[in-house]
């Protein structure tokens, strides 16, 4: 561990790689289309935007995936200790290219990669790697919206295939890649089943796991897409309410399968530091010294609660005859592990969140910062009292639970889809520049 501290404590290490992209339509209504189930902007003028690109901590990725790689990997990590002892699986929460270097991260014990629109925006516009591809996809007659899906799907099969050994070593335990439904979907039922189902077909590998928001809308969508026998990344969760939603909707998805379960996973991903920036933004605003006592607890406490319904719900004769069949758990993952507050310890979002038959997925300052000087010891149910205290006091002091979750939810739906949107318009740009090269 000394060497990977040694050579990584350059100041690429617990940053944002990329470029950030600021986009403006200059008064342009963006309406929404449809392509091949894919909710999607509709083919947009490149003209009807101006796109500055403005460049962040934009070191390459490759620099992190170098320093990883002065790390012996004849030694374990406590990555690898995380896994071994304790049955909680490390993922990576980034992805792009060249995929390849994933492999360092693999071998100090990463089990799996995580993406959403946010990365996948950071990744395309902060990188030279997607153009010959892109300009491909648009010689061939591909619209924006083509080309963008045929850059994410080769990015995650890409991915799963390097997973794959592992995912094959585990049984079907780990070596997953989640990719998500575009997030113009997120209050659309029965156009994010179409979406899942056509990423399913599109990707075509035993190891994705197609990500689905826990709206309300989209609750009846993860039952039938679990029905359909797909694999499922349950995303965005922030309240308890809505996870055991997410819960009853897989169970049930499940028992509508005839035969065997046993190739079906699903994670349900459980949103940790934002609640915090939410939560103690209104215990700010109260400002009792009893409130101030409770920031930076309140979402640990939540993630504790969590778990004990994970337990609670994959228990009991119906659950057991679910497992006769082959059912795996719901593992529940703790997603948004990286800390926001600056005030906060760098693993605040993940040494208290250890526990078996979990999954956390960490982004570059996460990972690194565990790596470098996290715990491992079974944290996440030490002290379920105290987190049901915290929990309730939160409510006492006129916080609601249900309001700061469908906060978040909304916040976070929104987050994407500008994401989604501003990748869309900076394609479109490119493609304009391209057809004027030619």
């Amino acid at each position: 561990m000394a060497a990977l501290k040694m050579h990584c404590s350059s100041v690429i290490v617990g940053t944002n790689i990329g470029t950030s992209v600021e986009s403006r339509t200059n008064g342009t209504t963006l309406a929404s289309g449809n392509f091949v189930g894919l909710k999607m902007m509709p083919s947009l003028r490149a003209a009807s935007f101006i796109t500055r690109v403005t460049p962040v901590n934009s070191a390459p990725l490759s620099q992190l995936a170098k320093c990883w790689n002065t790390l012996s990997t004849e030694k374990k990590t406590l990555l690898h200790d995380m896994y071994d002892q304790q049955k909680q699986s490390p993922w990576y929460d980034n992805l792009r290219r060249p995929v390849t270097m994933l492999e360092p991260f693999i071998k100090s014990g990463v089990r799996g990669v995580t993406s959403n629109p946010t990365i996948f925006e950071k990744a395309i516009t902060g990188s030279a790697e997607y153009d010959d591809q892109f300009r491909q996809c648009i010689k061939e007659g591909k619209n924006v919206e083509e080309a963008y899906w045929e850059l994410v799907i080769k990015d995650i099969q890409d991915a799963c295939d390097l997973f794959l050994p592992l995912y094959e070593k585990s049984a079907g335990g780990d070596g997953y890649i989640s990719v998500e439904v575009s997030p113009l979907l997120a209050n659309e039922t029965q156009a994010t089943i179409d979406s899942a189902k056509y990423l399913h077909k599109r990707v075509n590998r035993p190891n994705v796991l197609i990500k689905i928001p826990a709206t309300l809308e989209c609750i009846e969508s993860i039952k039938q897409v679990i029905a359909s026998s797909i694999s499922v990344n349950v995303t965005l969760i922030f309240s308890l309410a809505r996870y055991e939603k997410v819960i009853d909707a897989y169970i049930a998805g499940l028992e509508a399968v005839q035969g065997d379960l046993s190739k079906i996973a699903s994670v349900a991903s459980f949103f940790v530091s934002r609640v915090d920036s939410l939560v103690d933004k209104k215990l700010n605003a109260i400002g009792t010294k009893e409130a101030l006592e409770l920031k930076g607890k309140a979402a640990n406490a939540q993630a504790a609660l969590a778990f004990k319904l994970y337990q609670e719900k994959f228990s009991g004769p119906r659950w057991e005859a679910l497992a006769k069949r082959g059912a795996q758990k719901q593992r529940v993952l703790w997603a948004s592990t990286g800390v926001k507050d600056p005030s906060y310890p760098d693993t605040l979002y993940v040494n208290p969140l250890i526990g078996p038959d979990t999954v956390t997925t960490m982004p570059d300052g996460a990972l690194n910062a565990f790596v470098d000087h996290g715990v491992v010891a079974r944290t996440i149910d030490a002290d379920l009292p105290g987190a049901e205290r915290i929990y309730d006091k939160v409510e006492e002091l006129g916080i609601r639970w249900e309001d700061v979750g469908n906060q978040l939810e909304h916040e976070g739906v929104a987050s994407f889809k500008k994401s989604f949107t501003d990748l869309v318009q900076n394609l479109t740009a490119k493609a304009d520049a391209l057809a004027k090269s030619i």
